[in-house]
């Protein structure tokens, strides 16, 4: 039942923020697009040169690169943490940089958030981690009520909601912290090295959570050094040198019609990791997504 909630309020969400006047037939334009973005740090580091790149709705992305290639900065860019020293940054058609400063925090409504770190209140339990999010952009309590356990059943974290951060796993963490980045079903959301510190059977859960998530619409980016996990993947990767895009491949062969169960079972007996079994936390709704 998880997902046809998530569908249902997805549609809602496309219906609130339509552009006025947009002919509603037109193509809508892309959710990140880039064109010839450069971002040049104090000192005269270039951290990105002369970056265009376009990411369609719905796209499950690889951004990889070694360190110091500028994978931070483009995410910065798409939070508006940054600025690009010349080019154009645009989130849904929309140049970002050309916004007002108190437009900010609107943006970052509508972009979902995950970190390496995880980012959590080590002194507020599960429940009240990811009704945080709801409440810092003007949730009411009918819908923290909702969406939080909503949420927390989906990601697998059910039986946690009382729990603190101390007392949960690397893998259950995460949990939380992707839980709290798309509990506002954001039609873009960015992981930043979301497996970074977690073992391969975890992170496999954890890319089918994204997988899972990016099957109800939402555009996903994650930025990887999981050079095993983004080839077994099969999504587009976006790879990043010295600054530059030097690769956009297009995804491996798959079938389109996945299921998020046949992902798991597929990645882990490709990787030699796990068994067959449910890495998610908790096995699938009939309802959900597959």
């Amino acid at each position: 039942m998880a997902s046809t909630r998530i569908r249902r309020g997805r549609t809602r969400a496309a219906t609130r923020h339509r552009e006025p006047g947009r002919d509603p037939h037109a193509p809508r334009p892309p959710i990140v697009g880039l064109r010839e973005a450069t971002v040049v740090y104090k000192g005269g580091h270039v951290a990105l040169d002369r970056v265009s790149l376009s990411i369609d709705r719905g796209e499950f992305v690889f951004l990889v690169g070694p360190t110091g290639c500028g994978k931070s900065s483009f995410i910065k860019l798409l939070i508006r943490d940054l600025e690009p020293s010349s080019g154009e940054v645009r989130i849904a058609g929309r140049d970002i940089n050309a916004m007002p400063d108190d437009r900010t925090p609107y943006l970052r409504r509508r972009i979902g958030t995950v970190f390496q770190d995880f980012k959590l209140l080590p002194n507020r339990t599960v429940y009240d981690n990811v009704a945080y999010a709801l409440q810092v952009t003007g949730g009411s309590r009918t819908d923290i009520r909702r969406k939080v356990p909503d949420i927390l059943r989906l990601v697998g974290l059910a039986t946690k909601i009382h729990n603190y951060p101390d007392q949960l796993s690397g893998g259950e963490q995460q949990r939380v912290s992707v839980a709290r980045a798309f509990v506002n079903h954001p039609p873009l959301l960015l992981a930043d090295e979301p497996t970074g510190n977690l073992d391969p059977v975890t992170s496999i859960g954890i890319m089918q959570l994204l997988y899972r998530i990016n099957r109800t619409g939402t555009t996903v980016i994650v930025v990887s050094h999981d050079r095993e996990m983004v080839d077994k993947m099969r999504r587009r990767v976006v790879e990043l040198y010295e600054g530059r895009v030097i690769r956009d491949q297009a995804a491996g062969l798959y079938a389109e019609d996945e299921s998020t169960t046949e992902f798991g079972m597929r990645v882990r007996a490709e990787m030699g990791v796990g068994d067959e079994g449910h890495t998610n936390g908790e096995a699938e709704h009939p309802h959900e997504v597959d």
